[in-house]
């Protein structure tokens, strides 16, 4: 393990600055989403205080156009909220906060991200980022392109992509991922236990994950299908992506809880668009170009060289694990 604590050394200051960078644009991100929902003209014809139930959701519903007093900045209000929560959490736990997680890194070259959850969420969004970007470019070279689902309105669009992350990482991780875990693995059958290990699965002390791993490929595509498989959703060049990032989160899920599957969720949702939408609002410009403006360029980019430094730090680390184990027996 020396090698490996050696290499970790050598790149443990760009490694731990680039994850503290990405920390501080995901922080920023929040007093952002505040300004173009609160501040800007996103909404077009329509601002912040149109009602909630007269969102497209509630079509078909007996809530659609009812009179309740809800405006779609009360719900953005209560959904940032709770963001800012699990982000905090995020920040000071599990066990260690952020920065004391990161301290190890470059003094001993050691590293686990399971004693502070937000470790985990700005390594792992990276590495999301970086694999996205190489199914993207892979499929652009078939011809085979990603196209967003159309919507009218803006603000109405910056809403539904806050939403998304709750409901989705709710069905998909909790419902989908979390209870056949607990099936599978609990030997207890409380309701104190069985909610201890939905919000985290290291509950269950999970020693064979060969069944755990075949679930969270199987609710991966399950998620890819979803994003393709309605009228209004996203084109077919989707499912690729959404499945690994569906597979992607499911592990998340499995090895550090709730907390950091929702949150990298929300990071890829949220915070792209707030940033997008912010430059969109600043420069006048359509969220369209606003997307290849270069301060998004080099978000990107930031993402993408964190996410290679992760997957390498990673590569290594598992390496010389094996080796020393192999070493011992």
């Amino acid at each position: 393990m020396q090698n490996s604590n050696r290499f970790l050394q050598l790149i443990g200051i760009p490694f731990t600055a680039l994850l503290s960078v990405i920390f501080g644009l995901l922080f920023v991100s929040f007093p952002i989403g505040i300004f173009v929902v609160f501040e800007s003209d996103i909404g077009g014809d329509i601002n912040y205080e149109y009602p909630f139930t007269h969102l497209d959701i509630f079509v078909g519903t007996e809530l659609y156009q009812a009179p309740i007093d809800i405006s779609v900045g009360d719900a953005f209000v209560i959904l940032w909220s709770l963001y800012l929560v699990l982000f905090v959490i995020a920040i000071l736990g599990p066990k260690h906060d952020f920065m004391k997680s990161l301290s190890p890194i470059i003094s001993f070259g050691r590293y686990d991200t399971r004693l502070n959850y937000m470790f985990g969420v700005t390594k792992w969004f990276s590495i999301l980022i970086l694999i996205s970007a190489l199914i993207n470019f892979v499929q652009e070279g078939f011809g085979i392109e990603i196209v967003p689902p159309l919507d009218d309105n803006y603000l109405v669009q910056f809403f539904y992509v806050t939403l998304a992350p709750l409901i989705e990482e709710f069905g998909f991780r909790l419902i989908l991922t979390g209870i056949p875990l607990f099936a599978l693995y609990s030997h207890k059958s409380s309701a104190k236990y069985f909610l201890k290990c939905l919000w985290n699965p290291n509950s269950l002390h999970i020693f064979d994950s060969k069944k755990a791993i075949l679930l969270i490929i199987f609710v991966g595509l399950l998620f890819g299908f979803a994003h393709v498989a309605f009228g209004d959703s996203w084109s077919e060049g989707k499912f690729a992506q959404a499945t690994a990032s569906g597979i992607i989160l499911g592990w998340v899920y499995l090895r550090y809880g709730f907390v950091a599957s929702l949150l990298i969720h929300w990071a890829t949702n949220y915070f792209v668009f707030s940033y997008a939408n912010f430059i969109s609002q600043i420069n006048m410009i359509s969220i369209e170009d606003a997307f290849s403006h270069s301060l998004m360029s080099s978000l990107e980019l930031l993402l993408l060289i964190s996410g290679a430094f992760s997957i390498c730090v990673l590569v290594v680390n598992r390496f010389y694990s094996k080796k020393e184990s192999d070493l011992e027996v």
